[in-house]
């Protein structure tokens, strides 16, 4: 198969990293869509730089990118460098998108994607795509998603929320769009940070359609979890 045809063929899932606290959420849904054999197009907006400089020590640089996201990949939900594998041909099939580059792919219809997950979703970038804003690439790309009728993940990290907040994401569930709290479950028997952490990206992936095993699921068993974590 030639580059040309490839190309044609990439259907890619768009990532939208906003500035939201929760930088572990958005490397565990990465990690499982790459694991999935899903492509990824990948847009981290200039507030989500800060605060992964901020949870993580790690400085984006779009002339780095690829080097950057590994070793934000590499890390586990408490920090420590090195918990997980980065293989470079885990990441041969991601491409990123300056979050400032409205003539990216995905700031048009015609760029064939399979949907967005905004991990994790701002108010601000809540309030961004329920009012059309488009004033960045991932806002944009949302705003695509919507209008395509594609699928679109709002992963929400934030509380408590106001009453204006609450309109914008009912106005996004009305749009199409699924809202998703960032809200960690413990029936699946958590022992550790990570395992909260999967259990919500398991649920972004549950929402888009991809498989994967990221956290147990219920069996209609009581005590399940308990006996888990013995």
């Amino acid at each position: 198969m030639n580059d040309a045809n490839r190309t044609a063929q990439r259907t890619p899932w768009v990532v939208g990293v906003s500035g939201a606290s929760g930088t572990p959420y958005a490397a565990a849904v990465l990690r499982g869509l790459l694991d999935a054999g899903e492509s990824v197009d990948l847009v981290v907006s200039r507030a989500s730089r800060l605060t992964l400089l901020d949870e993580t020590g790690i400085a984006f640089r779009d002339a780095h990118w690829r080097d950057d996201l590994r070793e934000w990949l590499s890390r586990g939900a408490d920090g420590k460098p090195g918990t997980f594998a980065v293989a470079d041909a885990a990441l041969a099939d991601v491409r990123h998108w300056s979050a400032g580059d409205l003539a990216a792919g995905p700031s048009s219809g015609s760029y064939p994607v399979r949907g967005m997950l905004i991990v994790p979703a701002s108010t601000a970038c809540v309030a961004g795509v329920a009012l059309g804003l488009s004033k960045d690439l991932l806002q944009r790309a949302a705003s695509v998603m919507l209008k395509e009728r594609r699928k679109l993940v709002v992963a929400l990290r934030e509380t408590p929320l106001n009453g204006q907040t609450l309109r914008h994401l009912v106005a996004l569930d009305e749009a199409g769009a699924v809202v998703l709290p960032a809200s960690p479950a413990f029936y699946a028997g958590a022992t550790h940070i990570q395992d909260l952490v999967d259990f919500v990206a398991g649920r972004v992936l549950d929402a888009a359609g991809v498989p994967h095993r990221l956290y147990r699921r219920w069996e209609g068993e009581l005590g399940g979890a308990q006996s888990r974590s013995d």
